[in-house]
């Protein structure tokens, strides 16, 4: 299994990937075929901030 360098994995399967000024955040194929079907998804609001290991 090859993992992309630069991605940033947390415990739950989970990324991140730095663009610039954004991050890009996915599941892994692991978390996807657990998962199944996502249907719906909450992310916080345009320019908050969420810092490290904070729970949103």
């Amino acid at each position: 299994m090859q993992l992309p360098e630069e991605l940033r994995y947390s415990p739950d399967h989970e990324w991140v990937r730095s663009e610039g000024y954004l991050v890009r955040v996915g599941l892994t194929d692991y978390a996807q075929d657990q998962l199944g079907d996502i249907v719906y998804v909450e992310l916080p609001a345009v320019g908050i901030h969420i810092a490290q290991g904070a729970v949103f």
